[in-house]
C-alpha cells in the first residue's frame, strides 16, 4: 500500500485526484492539505510514503515548502504536480529537493507510474518536461530572461505577479521591506521591465504563476 498526502489548494482538483488514486489498487490518500501550514502538519502527523505537492500553495513559495518538507522529513519523497512546465520552474523545484515533477495535464496512467517510482525512492520527470529541459541545455540561447534571476528574486517575482503587496511579501519571506524593494529593483532590471504592469504581463506571458 502506497500512503499518500495530497497538498493542493484547489478543492475540486484535490477531490478528483483522490478519487482517481483510490480507483487503483494499492494507493491510499491518508491526509490532505490546502496550504503550507497544513502540509507541514500533515507530513509531521501522518505516516506516509509520498507527498504530492502543488507548487503554488498559500503560506509559502513552492521551493520554500519543498525545502521545509525535505529538511524536516528527508525520508518522505516529494512529487510536484503543477500547472507550470517552464524549465526554470522545474529546475528550481528539483534543486529544492523534489524527487519528481509532473504537470497537471498528465494522464492517470502517467501519474500512477510517477507515484510508484517516486514512492520507491526513484526519480521521475514527465517526458515532455524532461524533453524541454534537455533542449534548453542544448540551446542556451532559448533561455528566457527570468532564467538569470536568483532564487530569491524568482520568489519575489512570482509573489508580486500573484498580486501580493511588498509588505506581505516581506512578512512571508521573513525579510525587511527594504530588502524586498531591492530584490524587486534587481529583477525588474534583469527582465527589462519598468513598472508593475509590465512585470505582471511578463509573468503572464511566460506562465510563471497560477
Amino acid at each position: 500500500m502506497i500512503r499518500i498526502i495530497l497538498a493542493d489548494d484547489h478543492t475540486l482538483f484535490r477531490a478528483g485526484l483522490k478519487q482517481m488514486l483510490h480507483s487503483f489498487a494499492g494507493y491510499r490518500v491518508v491526509a490532505e492539505a490546502t496550504d503550507a501550514r497544513e502540509t507541514l502538519a500533515a507530513v509531521a502527523g501522518e505516516a506516509a510514503d509520498l507527498l504530492i505537492l502543488d507548487l503554488t500553495m498559500p503560506g509559502a513559495t513552492g521551493t520554500q515548502l519543498i525545502e521545509k518538507v525535505v529538511d524536516a522529513h528527508p525520508e518522505l519523497p516529494v512529487l510536484v504536480l503543477s500547472m507550470h512546465d517552464e524549465p526554470a520552474t522545474v529546475r528550481r523545484a528539483l534543486q529544492a529537493g523534489a524527487a519528481g515533477y509532473l504537470t497537471k495535464e498528465a494522464s492517470p496512467d502517467t501519474l500512477i507510474v510517477a507515484v510508484a517510482r517516486v514512492a520507491a525512492g526513484e526519480r521521475y520527470i514527465a517526458p515532455a518536461v524532461a524533453e524541454s529541459l534537455a533542449f534548453e541545455s542544448l540551446d542556451p540561447g532559448r533561455s528566457a530572461r527570468h532564467e538569470t534571476l536568483s532564487r530569491r528574486e524568482w520568489e519575489v517575482l512570482r509573489l508580486i505577479a500573484g498580486g501580493m503587496p511588498l509588505s506581505q511579501i516581506a512578512e512571508r519571506l521573513s525579510l525587511s521591506p527594504k530588502t524586498i524593494t531591492t530584490h524587486k529593483a534587481h529583477l525588474m532590471e534583469k527582465l527589462g521591465v519598468g513598472n508593475n504592469a509590465d512585470l505582471i504581463r511578463y509573468a503572464v506571458e511566460h506562465r510563471l504563476f497560477e
